[in-house]
């Protein structure tokens, strides 16, 4: 019977092991994202990893006294589901949209990534942590960048130029982009509400769908977009590549 219930029972020493190794599996997946920058870095990694072991061993190990209960069942996988669907909630809060862009995906998989890892931790299957912590960092590290190569040519950009409302102002967008080899597979005009800050004079979004070949050539059309003088701001993929002072601060600057 001793030998049967031992089950449930766990040293201090086994217990800050568990602990520690999962500080340090998630500490490792979190320090590639925040070397890149992403919105969930080093600390959320290690607090989530933390926290999924603590609920593991919670689980197996924190009701212990009430194993030899007759009408009390044991259940070490109750909490760990809760972790797995609670967890979505965190990782929602990494993911971002900008127009067509949305960025964050791999970051909030990661954070859920990590939590499996910490129930893996908490509950001793050591081996399991160690080879999915391995398997999480070449995925982000090593196959992010074989992903790169093999989809440079096949990704659809968005571009948006913010421009001042003039005559023939889409014709000569979209044919710097035609001389530069790349399609335009979908434009949107999005009128905006004239403001002093570009003296009261009207201006509009162009918001361009490119399937783009040649990244050198698209980097080339851009530059050739923001020299315009009716082009105010480029951004290619919710990222600005081009910026025009407003009137009141090129004033200021003479």
């Amino acid at each position: 019977m001793a030998g049967i219930s031992s089950i449930w029972f766990i040293s201090h020493g086994e217990l800050l092991l568990r602990m520690v190794l999962a500080v340090l599996f998630g500490g490792f997946v979190g320090m590639e994202r925040e070397w890149h920058n992403h919105p969930a870095g080093f600390r959320t990694h290690i607090l989530v990893c933390l926290g999924s072991a603590t609920i593991m061993l919670l689980s197996i190990y924190g009701f212990s006294e009430f194993v030899n209960e007759p009408n009390v069942r044991i259940d070490p996988a109750r909490l760990a589901a809760q972790v797995i669907s609670g967890i979505g909630f965190l990782g929602a809060g990494a993911i971002l949209r900008n127009g067509s862009a949305v960025s964050g995906l791999t970051t909030a998989a990661s954070v859920w990534a990590v939590a499996a890892i910490g129930l893996c931790v908490g509950a001793g299957f050591l081996y399991a942590a160690v080879f999915s912590t391995a398997l999480v960092l070449i995925s982000l590290l090593v196959l992010n960048k074989w992903e790169k190569y093999l989809m440079r040519n096949r990704r659809n950009h968005e571009l948006t130029v913010k421009v001042v409302d003039h005559p023939g102002m889409l014709g000569k967008v979209a044919s710097a982009l035609g001389h530069q080899g790349i399609q335009i597979i979908k434009v949107a005009m999005i009128p905006e509400e004239a403001t002093p800050e570009y003296g009261l004079k009207q201006t509009m979004l162009l918001r361009f769908g490119l399937k783009v070949h040649n990244p050198i050539k698209f980097m080339t059309a851009i530059e050739q977009i923001t020299g315009m003088e009716f082009v105010l701001l480029t951004l290619s993929d919710g990222k600005p590549m081009g910026f025009v002072q407003p009137e009141s601060e090129q004033e200021m600057d003479r």
